[in-house]
């Protein structure tokens, strides 16, 4: 039997969505701009904290061999280029006391990390892998679809938001709610609020899904594998919110392009997975980092031809939307 945690890498690597809805959002060009492009600010803030890119290598994989020897280089990758690494989940690690593969610091000492738990875990398994890895924040996963779907997977739910609350009131470190590819709601988000979370990575559909990678490990309901809202429909649907709490995003986020978007919609940074994935496992890390060095350059560029100095700038964007997203009405 193959281990899940390399089903997830093999087929999140062979899995192409049918639709990306950064396609169908186009900026407005600006022909006269007021910065020159050395002025040009990649500073963000989030989870109470200040950070220099507004991207980030999100949580992926982990608990397996193969995912040891791709984490060990997206820590190296990310160490190298000063970017914040989020660990897959710490859920094996807090099975197993031996396990050595979240030791990411010994090789990589300035390494920005943080860490993945379920929201499923109560909360002394939180203040554990807190107390064990350190993390400049702890992501809090929720992935109700992929538990369904998943033959192995979780069945009781009713405690999810009892843990939500004991983790905004118990643990002391900053605290990210995460879905995983299928769109955060916005009622969710609200009641997330009230118990004390402020940021929030919404995680469209248009990139990884575990839908797909569930039904492709044995389940039969392929028809579910385009569950769930877009990572831009998400966005959109969530406006009213932007000033209140930190939203961050991710699924489907391909270039600096579609980052420049999430950031437009009012993201405060965006999660890179798969992107960072193929990356790693396809190039050397000299390469790796090059592209992603590139990337920040970019970014730049792109914020100067929208005029745009700083992040903040870029809520002004004005943009158009077409196809599936012209229906795209805000959700109550």
């Amino acid at each position: 039997m193959t281990n899940r945690k390399d089903d997830h890498i093999k087929y999140a690597l062979k899995y192409e969505s049918p639709y990306n809805s950064f396609d169908d959002m186009e900026l407005i060009h600006c022909s006269l701009p007021t910065y020159d492009l050395a002025e040009i600010d990649l500073s963000t803030h989030f989870a109470g904290q200040d950070f220099s890119f507004p991207f980030y290598i999100n949580a992926m994989t982990g608990g397996s061999e193969k995912g040891r020897v791709v984490n060990r280089k997206l820590a190296q990758l990310a160490a190298a280029t000063g970017l914040v690494m989020v660990t897959g989940s710490y859920s094996a690690a807090l099975k197993d006391p031996d396990d050595d593969s979240f030791d990411f610091r010994s090789e990589n000492p300035d390494l920005l990390l943080a860490t993945n738990i379920g929201i499923d875990k109560p909360v002394e398994l939180a203040q554990q892998t807190l107390d064990e890895m350190n993390p400049i924040f702890l992501q809090v996963h929720v992935n109700l679809m992929q538990e369904l779907l998943m033959p192995e997977g979780e069945r009781v739910f009713r405690p999810w938001k009892k843990h939500i609350k004991d983790y905004a009131t118990k643990l002391e470190a900053p605290l990210i709610l995460k879905e995983v590819g299928f769109g955060m709601d916005k009622k969710s988000i609200r009641y997330a609020m009230e118990a004390g979370f402020t940021t929030f990575d919404i995680s469209g559909r248009g990139g990884t899904s575990f839908a797909y990678i569930e039904n492709k490990r044995g389940g039969d309901r392929s028809y579910l594998n385009e569950w769930g809202q877009t990572t831009v429909q998400t966005l959109l649907n969530l406006q009213d919110l932007t000033d209140e709490v930190d939203i961050l995003a991710s699924g489907g986020v391909r270039h600096p392009l579609d980052v420049i978007k999430c950031l437009v919609l009012g993201a405060k940074a965006v999660g890179l997975s798969r992107t960072v994935l193929e990356l790693v496992e396809r190039y050397p890390l000299e390469k790796c980092i090059a592209i992603v060095e590139g990337w920040k350059d970019d970014l730049r560029l792109i914020m100067c031809a929208l005029d745009c100095k700083t992040i903040a700038e870029l809520k002004k964007v004005d943009y158009l939307l077409y196809g599936r997203l012209t229906a795209v009405k805000p959700i109550r």
